[in-house]
C-alpha cells in the first residue's frame, strides 16, 4: 500500500513524536509498503493514511476524510491527546470520530476513552532495539539518567530537586538529556545546574548518543505530568536499565500496577527516597531490574512490527 504518515513533528525534532514516527515508517516499509512521511497532509494519491497526534494533525485529517471519504484513516493518540485534548478539544474529538481505526500505546488509555470508540481502538506497545552499555562503577557515582525536553508537562527538574535532599554521602548524579523549549526553562535548568552540584544538564544530544548513555546508566527517572506511552522507558527496558516513575496511567499501562518504582505526581519526598533506596538496597534495586526484565517481550520490535501487520490486514 502506499501509506501517508502524518506527524507534526518537524524533521530536525529529536522528540518522542518524531522518534515513533520514524521507527513505524521503517515498520511499515520492512513490510513492503510505499511510505511518505510529512508534517501536514497536502492531497495526493495513497491508499491509507496515518496521522499521529489527534488535536495537531486535525487538519491533515479533515482534509484526508473529505478527499478520501472510503479510504482507511488511522490517527493515533499522544499523552496530550488522551488526557487533555480529547477532554476539552472539539477539533481532537472529532479526528476520533473521523478515524477508522484508532491507535493507543499502551492497555490504559482504553479507559480514557469512549466506550463507542473502543471496537475500533488498537493497542501496540512502542518497541525499541538493545543498545548494550556498562554502568560506571559503584566508587564513581550512581548514575540517573533525565531523558526528555523541557516542558512542564514532563515537570522536567522534579529528578535534580530531589536529588538535593539525599544524605551528603550519597553518590547520586543526575544527568539530564532534552532541550528547553522556553526561555524560562532554560533558565530554570541553569539555576539549578548552578546551586545543585548533583545536577548536570547537557541539553538536546543525538538519539544514538543518548541510547548509550542511557544504556550505560544505573537509573531512568521518569517524571512526567502526563505521557501516552514513553520511548525512553521502552529504550531503558531493553537495556536492562530500571526505572523510577510517576504514577501516571500513560506509564502504568507498560510497567503495571505492582511496579515498585512508582512515586506521586510531584512528590518530591517520594522520590528522594526512592533514589536513595535505589541506590543503597541492593534487594529493591534487583527487583526493579528484575520487572523492567519481565517486560522485554512487550517492547520487542518484533511484536509492534506484528502488530502494525495486523491492523493493516484489517484494513486491506
Amino acid at each position: 500500500m502506499r501509506i501517508r504518515l502524518i506527524t507534526p513533528a518537524s524533521p530536525s525534532a529529536r522528540n518522542g513524536n518524531r522518534f515513533t514516527a520514524l521507527r513505524w515508517a521503517l515498520i511499515l516499509k520492512r513490510l513492503g509498503h510505499r511510505v511518505t512521511a510529512v508534517q501536514h497532509y497536502e492531497g495526493g494519491d495513497c491508499d491509507l493514511m496515518i496521522a499521529l497526534h489527534a488535536r495537531r494533525s486535525f487538519d491533515s485529517i479533515r482534509r484526508f476524510h473529505d478527499e478520501h471519504p472510503d479510504l482507511p484513516l488511522i490517527v493515533a493518540l499522544t499523552g496530550t491527546d488522551r488526557y487533555r485534548d480529547i477532554r476539552t478539544n472539539a477539533r481532537a474529538r472529532e479526528s476520533l470520530e473521523l478515524a477508522t481505526r484508532l491507535v493507543v500505546l499502551q492497555a490504559k488509555a482504553m479507559a480514557d476513552l469512549p466506550q463507542p470508540l473502543h471496537a475500533k481502538t488498537r493497542v501496540i506497545y512502542q518497541s525499541a532495539a538493545p543498545v548494550n552499555g556498562r554502568p560506571p562503577a559503584a566508587k564513581d557515582g550512581f548514575q540517573v539518567c533525565v531523558v526528555g525536553h523541557l516542558r512542564p508537562e514532563k515537570d522536567p527538574l522534579r529528578t535534580p530537586m530531589a536529588a538535593r535532599d539525599l544524605p551528603s554521602w550519597s553518590r547520586v548524579r543526575v544527568l539530564h538529556i532534552g532541550r528547553a523549549l522556553t526561555d524560562d526553562m532554560q533558565k530554570r535548568a541553569h539555576a539549578e545546574a548552578t546551586r545543585n552540584p548533583r545536577y548536570c544538564w547537557v541539553g538536546e544530544l543525538p538519539h544514538w548518543k543518548t541510547r548509550r548513555i542511557l544504556a550505560a546508566s544505573h537509573l531512568l527517572s521518569v517524571t512526567s505530568r502526563m505521557e501516552g506511552s514513553s520511548n525512553v522507558l521502552s529504550e531503558a527496558i531493553v537495556s536492562s536499565v530500571p526505572a523510577v516513575v510517576s504514577k501516571i496511567p500513560g506509564l502504568i499501562g507498560t510497567l503495571g500496577e505492582n511496579y515498585p518504582g512508582y512515586f506521586p505526581v510531584g512528590d518530591t519526598q517520594a522520590l528522594t527516597r526512592l533514589l536513595l533506596r535505589a541506590e543503597t538496597d541492593v534487594k529493591f534495586y534487583r527487583a526493579l531490574k528484575s520487572h523492567c526484565a519481565s517486560l522485554r517481550g512487550l517492547v520487542d520490535p518484533a511484536r509492534e512490527k506484528t502488530a502494525w501487520k495486523k491492523l493493516l490486514d484489517e484494513l486491506r
